[in-house]
C-alpha cells in the first residue's frame, strides 16, 4: 500500500495539470476566436455599412494594421461588397506593410491603387493620407520628385480647409515633417528645423505620442548635421521616451541607431557599440531591410573607430549588399564612404579610393542639378504659396478690423446717443423725485403746523387766559398773554423755515410749556439742560422738532399722575455725528398710559411722533449719519414705571455732507 499510494497521487496531480493545460489554452483559443471575429463575413458586413472616414474605420481596424493576410482579406471583401472607404483603408495599410519590407514597387502599386478610390469617392481624408505614404515611399528610396510632388499636393489639400477634421490636421503634420526631411536633404537645416516645429506642435495639440517621437527625431537630425551634438542627443533621447511609452519597435531602431552616432562622434565607443548592438539585433527581428542597412552601416563604422576591421568589414559589405538590392541609394553612398574610411585606416589605399570614387559618382545621380533644381523650385513656390495665402488672410484680417472699426464707430455714436437719453431720462427721474420730495416736505410742514397750531390746544390756552382776565388776574393773563402771543408768533414764523437754530427751538420748547402748564395750574417742573460745550446757535435742527415729545410726555405722562410731575430736557454730544437731546418725564408710564387711553371714550391718537420721523429722515439726507430716536421705559429696583426718556440723536452740520 504504501508504495502504491504514491503513484496515485502522481497521477492525480498529472491530471489536474492536464486539465489547467486545456483550459488554459481555451481561454486563448476564445480570446483568438473573440478578437478575429470581426473578419467573419456576416459580421464584417454589418460593420463595413456604417464605417464612412478615416478615423471610424481606424478605430476598428487600428489593431490589425501590421497584418497583411487580414488587411489582405479586408480590402477584398470591402470590394467584393461595395465599401471603397475601407476598402482604400485596407489598401493604404497593405502599401505600408510592404513599404516596411522594403518592396517598394508593390507598396507604390498599392497605394496608388488607394489613392485612386479615395479619388473617385471624393474622400478628402482618406485621398490625403494615401498621398502622404507614396511620398514616404518614394522619400524611402530618394527620388526627390515624385516624393516633393506627392507631399505638396497632400498639404495643399489638407490645409485648404478651415475647420479641418484630426486626421486632416495629422496629415498637415506628416506634409510639413516630409518637406522638412526633403530641406534635410538639400542641407537646409533652417528650414527643416521650422518645418518640424511645425508638425511638432500640431502633434502636441493632439498628443499624438508617435508625431512627437518622429519629429523629435527630426529635429535631432538637423541639429545634428549642424554640429550641435549636444542639442541633437537630447532631441534622441526624447523621441527614444516617446517610442518606449508606445513600444514603437522601428522608432526604437531609429532612436538607437540615432544616439549611437553621436555617441560615436563624441568619441564615447563603447556606449556605442551598446546602443548600436541593440539597433541591429531589432532591426534584423523586424525584418525591415532599410533599417537594417543603416544598422549595418553605423554598426560597422562605429566597428572601424574601436579598430575591429574585420567585422566593421563585414557588416558594411552586407550594408552595401542590401543597399545595392533594394534600391537604397542613400545608404548606397553611406556604405561606399564608410568602407573607403575603413580602407583608409587598414591602408587598402586602392580599395579606399575604388569606395570613394563610387560614393562620389552615386552621389552625382542622386542630386543630379535638375532634381536639386526642381527641389528648390517646388520649395520656392510652396514658399510663395504659403505667402500669398498669408497676404490673402491678412488682406481678409484687415477687411474684418474696417468692418469692425465701422461698427464700433456705429455702435459708439448709438451708445452716445443711448447715454444722452438716459441722461435725459435719470435727470428728469431725478427732477421729478426732487419735486416729490419738496412736496413731500411740503407736506410734512403743513402737518406739523396743523399739530402745533391744534384748535383745541389754542382754545384751551385762550380760555385759560380768559379765566385769569375773570378772576381779575391782570398779571397772570397778561404774562400768559404774551407768551402765547410769542409762541404763535414763532409757530408762524417755523412755519416759513425748514429749519431753525437749537436755541430758537429750545426757547419755543419753552413757551409752549409755560402756555401748557397753565392747564396743569403751573404744577408741572419744566427744565432745560445744555452741556456747556454746545453753541446752540451754531446747531441747525428741523423747526418745532421736539414738540410732539413733549406734548406726548404731558398728556400721556404725566395728566393722569396726581403728586409731583417732572419733564427734564437735557443737550449734550456723546460723539462729534450728533447732537443728543433727551426728555425724561416721571410719568405713568406707556404701558399705563395705552391702557388707561382705551378706557377713554375719546380716544387722543398722536400723530406728531410719525410725522417728526418723517421730517428727521427728510433732514438726515444731507448727512452722512442719519438720526436715531430711541424711547426707554424707566423702572424703580422694584420694577415699578416711574417714567419715560426719549432720546432724540440729531445730525450735526459738523459732519461731511454726503456727496452724489
Amino acid at each position: 500500500m504504501q508504495k502504491i499510494l504514491p503513484k496515485n497521487i502522481l497521477l492525480a496531480k498529472l491530471k489536474l495539470c492536464l486539465c489547467f493545460i486545456v483550459f488554459f489554452n481555451s481561454i486563448v483559443l476564445m480570446a483568438q476566436i473573440n478578437k478575429d471575429s470581426i473578419f467573419n463575413e456576416s459580421i464584417m458586413h454589418s460593420r463595413l455599412i456604417k464605417l464612412k472616414n478615416y478615423s471610424s474605420i481606424d478605430s476598428v481596424f487600428s489593431s490589425f494594421k501590421n497584418d497583411s493576410i487580414k488587411m489582405k482579406t479586408l480590402a477584398s471583401r470591402a470590394s467584393k461588397n461595395k465599401y471603397p472607404e475601407v476598402e482604400c483603408y485596407a489598401l493604404i495599410s497593405v502599401g505600408n506593410i510592404y513599404r516596411n519590407v522594403s518592396n517598394y514597387e508593390t507598396s507604390i502599386n498599392i497605394l496608388k491603387k488607394a489613392e485612386k478610390i479615395a479619388d473617385s469617392i471624393n474622400n478628402v481624408e482618406l485621398k490625403v493620407v494615401s498621398l502622404n505614404m507614396l511620398g514616404v515611399v518614394y522619400r524611402r528610396i530618394d527620388l526627390i520628385r515624385p516624393a516633393l510632388d506627392y507631399h505638396k499636393r497632400a498639404l495643399d489639400i489638407a490645409s485648404s480647409f478651415k475647420n479641418p477634421s484630426a486626421e486632416l490636421k495629422h496629415s498637415v503634420a506628416v506634409s510639413q515633417n516630409s518637406l522638412g526631411n526633403i530641406y534635410l536633404t538639400l542641407e537646409q537645416y533652417d528650414l527643416a528645423i521650422s518645418l518640424f516645429t511645425k508638425s511638432l506642435k500640431i502633434e502636441e495639440e493632439s498628443n499624438n505620442i508617435l508625431g512627437l517621437a518622429i519629429n523629435n527625431q527630426n529635429i535631432g537630425y538637423a541639429q545634428e548635421a549642424m554640429g550641435n551634438l549636444d542639442i541633437a542627443l537630447k532631441h534622441f533621447e526624447l523621441s527614444l521616451d516617446y517610442n518606449t511609452q508606445i513600444n514603437s519597435d522601428i522608432g526604437l531602431v531609429i532612436c538607437y541607431n540615432s544616439i549611437g552616432k553621436i555617441y560615436t562622434k563624441q568619441n564615447r565607443l563603447k556606449e556605442a557599440e551598446i546602443i548600436l548592438e541593440k539597433a541591429l539585433q531589432k532591426s534584423l527581428i523586424i525584418n525591415d531591410k532599410y533599417y537594417i542597412a543603416t544598422s549595418y552601416i553605423n554598426f560597422g563604422s562605429n566597428l572601424n573607430e574601436l579598430k575591429q576591421y574585420k567585422a566593421s568589414e563585414n557588416y558594411l559589405l552586407k550594408a552595401l549588399e542590401i543597399s545595392n538590392q533594394y534600391g537604397l541609394k542613400s545608404f548606397i553612398i553611406e556604405s561606399h564612404e564608410a568602407l573607403s574610411n575603413l580602407y583608409n585606416n587598414t591602408k587598402q589605399f586602392e580599395k579606399a579610393l575604388f569606395h570613394y570614387k563610387s560614393a562620389i559618382d552615386f552621389e552625382k545621380t542622386l542630386t543630379s542639378k535638375i532634381n536639386i533644381q526642381y527641389a528648390n523650385d517646388i520649395i520656392l513656390q510652396y514658399e510663395d504659396e504659403v505667402k500669398n495665402n498669408q497676404i490673402k488672410a491678412l488682406a481678409e484680417e484687415n477687411e474684418l478690423v474696417k468692418l469692425k472699426l465701422n461698427r464700433n464707430q456705429k455702435i459708439f455714436w448709438l451708445t452716445l446717443l443711448g447715454l444722452i437719453i438716459l441722461a435725459i431720462i435719470l435727470f428728469s427721474v431725478n427732477r421729478t423725485r426732487q419735486l416729490n420730495n419738496e412736496k413731500q416736505i411740503l407736506t410734512l410742514e403743513q402737518d406739523m403746523l396743523r399739530s402745533q397750531m391744534n384748535p383745541h390746544f389754542i382754545f384751551n390756552s385762550l380760555n385759560s387766559i380768559k379765566l385769569y382776565i375773570i378772576n381779575n388776574e391782570k398779571e397772570n393773563a397778561v404774562y400768559y398773554l404774551n407768551k402765547f402771543s410769542k409762541f404763535i408768533r414763532k409757530i408762524l414764523i417755523a412755519s416759513t423755515e425748514k429749519e431753525m437754530s437749537l436755541e430758537d427751538e429750545l426757547e419755543t420748547m419753552q413757551l409752549y410749556m409755560n402756555i401748557e402748564n397753565i392747564r396743569f395750574s403751573n404744577a408741572i417742573d419744566f427744565k432745560i439742560n445744555v452741556e456747556e460745550s454746545i453753541n446752540t446757535a451754531s446747531i441747525k435742527v428741523p423747526s418745532l422738532i421736539l414738540q410732539p415729545f413733549l406734548e406726548n410726555a404731558l398728556w400721556h405722562g404725566l395728566s393722569s399722575k396726581n403728586d409731583e410731575k417732572n419733564i427734564v430736557l437735557n443737550v449734550y454730544k456723546t460723539s462729534d455725528d450728533f447732537v443728543t437731546i433727551s426728555i425724561t418725564d416721571n410719568g405713568i408710564g406707556r404701558k399705563e398710559a395705552e391702557r388707561i387711553n382705551k378706557d377713554k371714550v375719546l380716544k387722543r391718537k398722536s400723530v406728531g411722533i410719525n410725522i417728526t420721523k418723517a421730517r428727521l429722515a427728510n433732514f438726515s439726507k444731507r448727512y452722512t449719519t442719519d438720526y436715531k430716536i430711541t424711547i426707554e421705559d424707566l423702572y424703580n429696583d422694584t420694577k415699578k414705571p416711574i417714567g419715560t426718556r426719549v432720546i432724540v440723536d440729531i445730525p450735526t452740520r459738523s459732519n461731511a455732507l454726503k456727496t452724489a
